[in-house]
């Protein structure tokens, strides 16, 4: 005579499931905390870069904070889906099994987050490549060895903030690839059972 109380999960399901709640975690708050800093950064760029937009400005700048824009996104959905990992460990360990997803819906979760990874990754890599075009063009464009600063245009300067917005788009890059690590080794775990 077995009860509820009595019930175990296999344990392969329950390591599984571990898996999914500890990295979808980690994964979660890594990604939030990672894309909070960058979003507060590129905020701060776009407007500084709309108060500059009277004087001229290295076209690279828009087009690499709009990459870096679009990776963030990717970045938040990312992080969303480390949240559905959590929820689908949850999942794994209900006692009702027609509850609980099959194998090849967790590898098909797994994939999906690798493929918004990979996506967010390759946007935010073209920002870092339009950013740091933008940043070699200011710096070889500046007057070198004894450089006297003339009044005029400031932006023709390589500034404290550029670097400051390139920072942010790493962060971004950073929070893509803890997503990716996270499901890779999710996809590991699964396939290890």
């Amino acid at each position: 005579m077995t009860t509820d109380f009595d019930y175990t999960l296999p344990p392969a399901v329950r390591r599984i499931s571990g898996s999914f709640r500890l990295v979808g975690w980690i994964s979660f708050w890594t990604q939030v905390v990672l894309a909070a800093i960058s979003s507060l950064v590129l905020m701060f760029a776009l407007v500084n870069l709309g108060a500059r937009s009277g004087q001229s400005s290295n076209p690279g700048t828009g087009v690499g904070l709009l990459f870096a824009a679009l990776g963030l996104v990717a970045v938040y959905f990312s992080a969303f889906w480390a949240f559905r990992y959590t929820r689908l460990g949850r999942r794994l360990r209900s006692r009702d099994t027609a509850k609980r997803p099959s194998p090849k819906d967790a590898i098909q979760a797994l994939r999906l987050g690798t493929a918004i990874s990979m996506v967010g990754m390759l946007i935010t890599l073209f920002g870092s490549q339009a950013l740091i075009g933008s940043l070699l063009g200011k710096a070889l464009a500046q007057p070198q060895g004894g450089t006297v600063f003339v009044p005029g245009n400031i932006n023709q300067y390589v500034e404290a903030f550029d670097i400051f917005v390139v920072q942010a788009n790493t962060n971004t890059l950073l929070a893509h690839f803890v997503s990716l690590a996270a499901t890779l080794w999710l996809l590991r775990t699964v396939n290890r059972a």
